[in-house]
């Protein structure tokens, strides 16, 4: 993907990530004492890199964790909330 010739979708990339990354910051110790398997600290480094570096973002490195990291990591959260929610059941 050449994410410089399609400028919107990088800038749309870049906010969807940092909003992961802000949802990441969010979450409380308790709950990624439970979800160890789980990046967060990856996840809000990025989020501040995008946001503290805008004018020296590499597009390949977003492209690859848009593509590489964010579909184990969209399992790895999915699995956990259907565990979390059949153990409240």
């Amino acid at each position: 993907m050449d994410l410089e010739q399609d400028r919107l979708l990088a800038f749309g990339l870049v906010k969807a990530i940092e909003i992961v990354g802000e949802a990441a910051h969010q979450v409380g110790e308790d709950t990624r004492k439970v979800l160890t398997d789980i990046p967060w600290d990856d996840i809000v480094g990025m989020r501040h890199r995008l946001v503290h570096a805008y004018f020296d973002i590499n597009l390949d490195i977003l492209w690859a964790t848009v593509e590489h990291d964010l579909p184990p990591l969209i399992e790895k959260l999915r699995a956990s909330l259907e565990r979390v929610q059949s153990e409240g059941a």
